[in-house]
């Protein structure tokens, strides 16, 4: 029995003991972490002598040099250093201590000890190099991996160490440096660079310095076809497609490869409206033949980049029916099916609203819809085109049954409620407005944000423009001018806006007639018209309907086809402080963030 005691004694004691421990710990830690460091290095110190628990060395250690008790620190260090010999850890605090007190001279001579002794294991060099990490000597951190690769013989030693370093530093020379050196031996690793390069360069000056050093990697080793990858992103990232053409071809050329590399490259430019790039790089796949396996996907590609084209550039008579010449030798040579849909439709576009021969166009989409082996989704989309086409014909009652047939068939689904938006576009273009809005005010609800605004939109100038007869009349007169438009008879739609403050002064139709004038301006390439359309609406009706349409517009003009982003991040910055509930909110923090330089995701 009396065992049985004082063993519950000793228990119970020892219970004791590890509670006040555990509470003098907690309360040393709070000191410590509030900056107390006098109470923290009292209570450390009571804890570290009497459990000998190295767990409180660091926080002691360093309590004793907030407080300038450099001789404290000292004697702590030494007296683990004795039973710890060539622990990097004390040792690197011995020097911490030296530059605490300000003799910055005896810490580099102890730092620089250290790493001139250190021996030729890998394991110890990282051990060190960690160490001087920890205690944020950062510089000899480098310096240990930098020694430890001599130590080794061993060019590629702590690669990965010493990117993560440099990239912690911001030492962009040497980070680009030190992929050049890691692809060397493990071109797997270009990704990672590029992903990494690409957050961190700024602006063309640091790009420069990227070819600089790769070019000269390239004189030592001409043959590296991983440094002539790197290069070519290095040109693609500074827009310079022209060299990164010459480089892929070379590299094809030289590989005697089947073009995949072009033909990715083609992609790229597409994405970036290099569009006269592109088209170089599709033509060379094209010249390799036939037989090649990218013959087929680039031909098919450069019509879609000549169409695109379209929308960027003006194009003469002649380049259209070059371009309609092309797509019908595409269709000759692999014959009108499934596979060809693409072709046939955007033919189709390219007669209708740009060669002024909608009557063929449509007969091209009414045949499209006999071939077999459609998807439901083709076959819908196909007639909601055929139904665009018939109002360039004048047939509006089989333009209405399309959309009727669409609006069935795709019910609750966007080509449905694309559908009656046309619809109700349609009776508003013939000046049915009640009927037009019955359907807008259906259309308002819609699970498309964009179908939604756009049914509000014309519903509200619909609304605002029924008040009285002049009113209506004039509305009248604006919806046919959105038909010509539509039409692509840009000249006369013109000339009907210009129209109708003559006829009809006074009316509410103002603002709405700056912005059909934008996008007419917008889609002729005339954006010197088209800016003062939209400052129009700014300057003078910018609590209206468009007036945080204007302002995107405006700064989509300065940024994608005048090339001028301090105009453009001037007004993403005016949506997103004027217009907080706008739909282009969103859309401008993004593009005024990547304006401004901003790293994204």
């Amino acid at each position: 029995m009396k065992r049985i005691i004082i063993f519950l004694i000793l228990i119970i004691s020892s219970l004791g003991l590890k509670a006040q421990l555990s509470s003098e710990e907690a309360l040393a830690m709070q000191y410590y972490q509030s900056g107390d460091f006098e109470k923290a290095a009292l209570l450390y110190e009571k804890l570290f002598n009497r459990t000998k628990n190295i767990s409180f060395y660091d926080p002691y250690f360093n309590s004793l040099l907030k407080l300038k008790q450099f001789n404290d620190a000292e004697k702590l260090s030494r007296s683990l250093l004795k039973n710890n010999l060539g622990n990097f850890a004390y040792l690197v605090d011995i020097g911490r201590i030296y530059q605490e007190k300000g003799d910055q001279e005896k810490a580099l001579e102890w730092f620089n000890t250290l790493i001139r002794t250190m021996p030729a294991n890998e394991f110890a060099i990282k051990d060190l190099a960690i160490t001087f990490y920890r205690a944020e000597a950062y510089d000899f951190s480098i310096r240990a991996f930098i020694t430890g690769r001599k130590l080794l013989n061993n060019e590629n030693a702590f690669n990965y160490d010493l990117l993560s370093l440099y990239r912690f530093r911001k030492d962009k020379p040497n980070l680009i440096q030190e992929y050049i050196n890691l692809l060397i031996t493990n071109p797997e690793a270009l990704p990672q660079a590029q992903s990494v390069l690409g957050n961190i360069l700024e602006g063309s000056e640091d790009f420069d310095q990227l070819r600089s050093l790769i070019l000269r990697r390239l004189q030592k080793e001409p043959q590296s076809i991983v440094m002539i990858e790197f290069l070519t992103w290095q040109y693609i990232q500074q827009k310079d497609f022209d060299m990164a053409l010459r480089q892929i071809f070379a590299l094809d050329r030289r590989l005697k490869e089947d073009g995949n590399r072009v033909f990715d490259l083609s992609r790229l430019l597409i994405s970036n409206q290099a569009f006269t790039q592109a088209i170089e790089s599709l033509n060379y796949l094209v010249s390799k033949g036939a037989e090649n396996n990218y013959y087929i996907p680039a031909k098919i590609e450069l019509l879609n980049v000549k169409t695109r084209q379209l929308t960027s550039i003006k194009f003469s008579k002649e380049t259209l029916i070059n371009l309609e010449n092309d797509f019908n030798s595409l269709l000759n040579e692999f014959g009108r099916s499934s596979g060809t849909v693409f072709a046939i439709r955007q033919l189709a576009n390219l007669q209708a609203y740009y060669l002024g021969k909608p009557a063929i166009a449509a007969e091209q989409l009414e045949k499209l819809l006999k071939l077999n082996g459609l998807s439901s989704q083709i076959i819908g989309q196909t007639k909601s085109d055929l139904g665009d086409i018939y109002i360039l014909t004048g047939e509006v009652w089989e333009a209405a049954l399309l959309y009727g047939q669409l609006e069935k068939a795709y019910a609750n689904e966007p080509l449905g409620q694309e559908a009656r938006y046309k619809n109700a576009k349609l009776a508003y273009y013939q000046a049915d407005f009640l009927w037009a809005k019955a359907q807008l005010n259906v259309l308002k609800s819609s699970t498309s944000q964009l179908i939604a605004n756009d049914a509000l939109n014309l519903n509200l100038l619909i609304s605002d423009n029924l008040q009285n007869e002049a009113d209506t009349a004039a509305l009248r007169k604006y919806a046919y001018a959105e038909l010509m438009i539509f039409k692509n008879q840009s000249d006369k739609a013109l000339n009907i806006l210009d129209s109708i403050n003559v006829l009809y002064p006074g009316n509410s139709l103002a603002d709405d007639i700056f912005m059909a004038k934008s996008k007419i301006f917008i889609k002729n390439n005339e954006f010197n018209q088209a800016i003062e359309q939209l400052m129009g609406i700014i300057e003078n009706y910018p609590t209206e309907l468009w007036g945080d349409d204007a302002v995107f517009m405006l700064a989509d003009i300065y940024e994608t086809k005048l090339n001028q982003p301090a105009k453009a991040l001037e007004l993403f910055q005016k949506i997103i402080t004027d217009f907080s509930g706008s739909l282009y909110v969103i859309e401008a923090r993004k593009r005024f963030r990547k304006l401004r330089g901003d790293k994204l995701g």
